[in-house]
């Protein structure tokens, strides 16, 4: 089970690293649209919400439940790509200038030490320092899984805004 959860979010996260570095500073920091966060606001956003790290390596106990019995809940609505979704403000980007080598630095540090959890915990084990209020405690496997398909929207969302900026370039 570990390999598969290890794979998932190895494709997202190598993914959203990829597209992020194909651009350049300019525009990594350049408005696609009206209404849309940056390229380098949206990384920013979740190199934030990666943060979840510190919780992964916190307080845990025993579950009698699956331990990712929350994910089918949390796809479905974030695959919704028709309802647009507020940021919590603790993970709300920054309206400063990105630095494209300090995101990615960030990005790939925090990739890392939740690839350290994959692989070196128990996933089934729930996470007790923090809860999602709409969905109650998560495992270790949930918060990653929370994470990877929270990636995989934001990838979506960053191939567009790379199609909007590729295209008003030219």
């Amino acid at each position: 089970m570990n390999e598969v959860v290890l794979n998932n979010f190895d494709r997202a996260t190598h993914e959203l690293v990829t597209l992020l570095s194909s651009l350049t500073e300019e525009e990594l920091n350049k408005v696609p649209f009206e209404n849309s966060w940056t390229a380098g606001q949206l990384g920013d956003h979740l190199f934030k919400s990666y943060a979840v790290v510190e919780i992964l390596n916190g307080q845990v106990e025993s579950t009698s439940r699956h331990p990712n019995e929350k994910l089918q809940d949390i796809k479905k609505l974030f695959f919704n790509f028709e309802i647009k979704m507020d940021s919590p403000k603790e993970i709300l980007p920054t309206d400063e200038f990105i630095k494209k080598e300090v995101l990615l630095y960030g990005l790939k540090k925090r990739i890392k030490e939740q690839r350290n959890v994959i692989l070196n915990k128990d996933l089934t084990k729930i996470c007790t320092d923090f809860s999602i209020p709409e969905y109650g405690d998560f495992t270790r496997m949930e918060w990653i899984g929370f994470n990877t398909i929270h990636t995989q929207r934001h990838v979506q969302q960053l191939k567009n805004i790379i199609s909007h900026l590729k295209t008003n370039n030219t």
